[in-house]
């Protein structure tokens, strides 16, 4: 039998062995000559303590010497050697041609902070614009004039920068417009040089090459000019153009979708200044809040046929200082606007005849409650305004004293008193709508045919009435023909549906919003039908119930009616000051005396 230092030493070559033999499969494998003399294997039985131990020495020797030989024989495998990273590519604006376009975009604007974007005025939440910004920068198509300030911040010098309409915080728009020099993928304009081939006239060439590229503009050669010409004239303004609403898409926020952009503006194009009509929506449900049913429970249910009446007073050209809020920084004296249109449409066929939800200081028409409906699917309506131009929370006041008329708080001869600025220049104290049902939903910009016909709409009495323009820019939208690519410039980016199309992003945000809506439909259904059923002929406890009187309620848009206690008429309330002592005060208080009138073109200021 061996000795346990014999069966020492073979644990240690076996130990060698297996190391050898464990190294990876990609290293190849090395014989190791074991025999002292001739090619027999041999007989370790034979050796004695000492011959063992220096056999197992030689080879752990031999070993290492071949590691050591391998190793510097495969240096990239070396450690500790790390690989250089590329360096960072630096784009060239220089490079590329640009164009004026106009983008028409939408937005859901509750997470919002409204769509313009202040400097130097931190918000709790971000603001569209700064959002498409951030877009515009990160597809590189906008290359800004920072003259020296931060590339963080929000900077629109060089764009030739121009937006249409400006939204408060949570209103929404679905036709918001700007327009903006953007990059372009028309090919650079070239300059033809001459390669002289007298060798004297190499330095002029040379100068003459610095003189075109210090231009802008990238030299070739005689021969490359007729392919470059050739190119040029080859080049779709819209079908070779770069995609731009897919670009964007693909990095704004999905509450906010480019839906069109027009490749060839009008001469001296501007969202803001040729937008001569802008069209607002503001949608509630009837009834505007749950409402018990009875014979004495009419609260809740408004009078749509009121509300049109009221509406339809609206059109034409009024002073509307008592319809919206006044300014003091803008220092504006002119609140004379023209509506085109002004009323009260369904969103979907109500489930009542209007002449069954009127309702009049809480008394039902011929006595008799509506029949009942079902509280999870009320009838749908929408409040629309068309006209050239709004004032500041202009559509949210004349929202608010329509539902003052449809829940019989007021008469539709509300209107005219408040647009009755002789007799009542001083408005009243009330609360606007609430801003998340409002949405901007268009921005029309008619040809100069249009313009002609109808005038320039300057508030003056002379001027005829019309319904509004119709709008005269060319847009390519998402998924028309005019801006279908080839499939290898990525089409499958285009389309309305299909793989990355719009709707796909737009049925996601919809079909989150939709289920929320079921459930809790759905949850105010069972409660409604949960304990004991109450009937039309069932009275409902009376207002002076319990020696209580409960507080009157207003309904403003939002999710809940406003407790106001006793109800008290809006040409009753406490008046405002005139408009012009409220912009000489201000004028005062900041020393701005000879302060520039803004506003007196009749322009859109804020909604």
């Amino acid at each position: 039998m061996l000795s346990s230092a014999c069966r020492q030493s073979f644990s240690v070559l076996s130990t060698a062995r297996r190391s050898w033999h464990a190294r990876p499969a990609q290293t190849p494998r090395i014989t190791i000559r074991t025999m002292s003399h001739g090619h027999k294997q041999p007989d370790y039985t034979t050796y004695t303590h000492a011959d063992l131990l220096q056999r197992v020495s030689d080879l752990e020797a031999q070993l290492r010497r071949l590691n050591v030989s391998h190793e510097s024989s495969t240096p990239a495998s070396a450690p500790g050697k790390k690989l250089r990273k590329k360096a960072h590519k630096t784009f060239d604006p220089s490079k590329y041609t640009t164009r004026l376009i106009a983008l028409k975009f939408a937005y859901l604007g509750g997470a919002y902070n409204g769509f313009e974007h202040h400097a130097n005025n931190t918000t709790p939440l971000p603001t569209v614009e700064e959002e498409l910004w951030r877009a515009l920068r990160k597809t590189k198509l906008i290359f800004p004039e920072f003259g020296g300030r931060s590339e963080d911040e929000v900077c629109w010098d060089g764009c030739e920068y121009s937006k249409c309409g400006r939204t408060d915080r949570g209103v929404s728009a679905f036709g918001q417009v700007v327009g903006l020099r953007v990059r372009s993928s028309r090919p650079k304009a070239e300059a033809t040089v001459d390669v002289g081939s007298i060798p004297g006239e190499k330095a002029a060439e040379d100068d003459k090459m610095r003189d075109v590229e210090s231009a802008g503009l990238s030299p070739i050669t005689e021969q490359g000019a007729f392919e470059h010409a050739n190119r040029l004239q080859d080049w779709h303004s819209v079908r070779d153009e770069l995609p731009y609403m897919q670009l964007l898409n693909h990095v704004l926020p999905t509450d906010i979708r480019v839906l069109a952009w027009c490749p060839h503006p009008p001469p001296n194009f501007s969202a803001r200044f040729s937008c001569k009509e802008r069209r607002y929506r503001y949608f509630f449900t009837n009834p505007a809040y749950a409402t018990p049913p009875g014979p004495k429970s009419g609260e809740g249910w408004l009078d749509i046929e009121a509300m049109r009446k009221a509406a339809r007073k609206l059109e034409g050209l009024h002073d509307f200082r008592n319809l919206c809020k006044v300014d003091p920084s803008k220092q504006i004296t002119n609140f004379e606007r023209r509506v085109f249109h002004a009323d009260i449409h369904a969103v979907s066929s109500p489930r009542l005849p209007d002449s069954h939800l009127a309702l009049s200081n809480g008394d039902l028409l011929n006595g008799e409650m509506p029949p009942i409906a079902k509280l999870s699917e009320p009838a749908l309506y929408y409040f629309e305004v068309r006209g050239s131009a709004f004032l500041w929370h202009q559509v949210r006041h004349l929202v608010a004293v329509l539902f003052l008329v449809g829940q019989g708080y007021e008469q539709p001869s509300l209107i005219d008193h408040l647009l009755d600025i002789e007799g009542h220049p001083r408005r009243p104290f009330y609360d606007m709508a609430d801003d998340r049902p409002l949405v901007l939903w268009d921005c029309i910009f008619p040809n100069q045919a249009q313009l002609l016909l109808g005038g320039q709409h300057q508030p003056h009495d002379g001027i005829s009435q019309h319904d509004g323009y119709e709008d005269g820019l060319d847009w390519v939208y998402v998924g028309d023909d005019a801006g279908n690519r080839e499939p290898s410039r990525g089409a499958v980016d285009e389309g309305k549906f299909g793989r990355n199309g719009i709707m796909d992003e737009l049925w996601a945000l919809w079909q989150g919003h939709k289920i929320n809506e079921v459930l809790a439909g759905s949850l105010m259904d069972v409660v409604e039908r949960q304990g004991r059923p109450l009937s039309p002929t069932r009275d409902v406890p009376s207002d002076n119930s319990h020696n209580h009187v409960r507080s009157d309620r207003v309904f403003d848009g939002s999710e809940r009616p406003r407790p106001v206690g006793r109800y008290v008429p809006v040409m009753q309330r406490e008046k405002m000051e005139p408009v012009e002592v409220i912009n000489a005060r201000y004028t005062a208080r900041k020393g701005l005396p000879g302060k520039r009138v803004i506003g007196d073109d009749g322009q859109d200021m804020d909604e």
